[in-house]
């Protein structure tokens, strides 16, 4: 990454006065699914909302929404959720988005690295199966961020991949 990028960087969690912001960029991240997911318009030419969204506000101890900004200003969003009584994960991407603006300078890279740091343990991360450029983004992210050390297991029903690895010291 262009080290001249990297301090116009920023990552927050978002409070409940800028829910809005979120809730506005997820037009776009359902528009960017359209190429892998049958999403339609409503009549007022409209996604529909995200289900549960607001679920993030609500349950701040286990339900983490992040802005990922460039210059301060809005250029994507996580979506990460504390797993409980799971075996598998102690924490799920929910969503990720980075605006293709934004896309192919390291933003999503640094803003991932950033995440798994900060909430250390098991980790599991999933994409639709039909998104190739996701399970390229995730593959390389993760495999950089844990030194090839993960695993990749494919739901059987459905086909969608998911990375499976540990952050924090003494697992990377």
């Amino acid at each position: 990454m262009n080290s001249a990028h990297s301090g116009r960087m920023g990552l927050e969690l978002v409070p409940k006065r800028k829910q809005h912001v979120i809730t506005n960029m997820m037009q776009f991240y359902f528009y960017d699914f359209t190429r892998y997911l049958d999403f339609d318009l409503n009549d007022q030419g409209l996604f529909a909302t995200y289900p549960d969204l607001d679920q993030f506000w609500k349950k701040r101890d286990r339900k983490y929404p992040f802005l990922i900004t460039y210059d301060q200003r809005p250029a994507g969003f996580a979506l990460i959720e504390r797993v409980e009584d799971s075996e598998e994960a102690d924490y799920y991407m929910t969503e990720f988005f980075v605006m293709q603006k934004y896309r192919r300078f390291g933003l999503g890279s640094w803003a991932a690295r950033e995440l798994f740091d900060r909430f250390q343990g098991r980790w599991k991360v999933s994409q639709v199966s039909t998104n190739q450029p996701a399970q390229t983004f995730w593959r390389k992210v993760i495999g950089v961020y844990t030194d090839g050390r993960y695993q990749e297991r494919i739901d059987p029903e459905r086909g969608n991949p998911s990375q499976y690895f540990s952050s924090g010291p003494g697992n990377r």
